[in-house]
């Protein structure tokens, strides 16, 4: 299988990529975003953008890839709803947009958010995004992620979601055991999409739980 995944210097793109290239089904990752990775694996190739609005790469060098996971986002806290939107579902439907037209049967996996639908400004934006990639691929699926406990060093790049995670880190098992739903580890999460990817999903819309029972359910591409 060939990946593309976008947003692989981000905290679950962090766990994402290292999962991809441990997994033995996984031949090839073509990593986009604003800055590397800092991995290095014969199996790894990336796209440095510094402008992610910059949809100027040939469409043909997206032909050849099976799945794409979407790792980028940004949270609403202390952001305009305009520039939310505009970060949030501008650029990942652009983004979408290419990848259906250059590969329409691509499966697209996006991780979106616990919550996306409901009343917030935010999950309305979210929801109107999935909304639109179910459009695009008919193979495609949402990952409604809610908190990821890091179990490899995965970092946000994010002042305040370092802190917030510095204080979690300790009572994150206390939480799992008490809310099983409310967490996930990064390598369920990593592992669970990266399945989802070669195999599909009984469900389009998929949370914690289901990521979880997937990842642990068999070993596929013996990690």
């Amino acid at each position: 299988m060939k990946v593309i995944l976008f947003g692989a210097s981000g905290m679950v793109g962090q766990a994402v990529l290292r999962e991809c290239l441990l997994n033995k089904s996984v031949a090839e990752v073509l990593s986009i975003g604003r800055r590397a990775s800092g991995a290095s694996d014969p199996k790894l190739r990336e796209l440095i953008l510094p402008d992610l609005f910059d949809f100027s790469i040939d469409p043909a060098d997206l032909r050849e890839f099976d799945a794409c996971l979407f790792c980028l986002g940004v949270s609403s806290v202390g952001m305009e709803p305009a520039e939310y939107e505009r970060l949030t579902f501008d650029l990942t439907t652009s983004w979408a947009s290419l990848l259906a037209r250059s590969n329409p049967n691509l499966t697209f996996i996006y991780v979106s958010g616990a919550g996306t639908g409901g009343r917030a400004k935010w999950a309305q934006i979210k929801g109107r995004t999935e909304n639109e990639l179910f459009r695009l691929f008919p193979s495609s699926y949402m990952i409604r992620l809610g908190a990821m406990r890091p179990m490899h060093g995965e970092v946000s790049k994010t002042r305040w979601t370092r802190i917030g995670y510095a204080i979690m880190r300790p009572i994150f098992p206390l939480v799992a055991a008490i809310a099983p739903s409310a967490v996930i580890t990064s390598e369920d999460l990593a592992r669970g999409m990266i399945d989802v990817a070669a195999h599909g999903a009984a469900k389009r819309v998929l949370g914690n739980n289901d990521l979880r029972t997937i990842a642990r359910s068999k070993v596929r591409g013996a990690v």
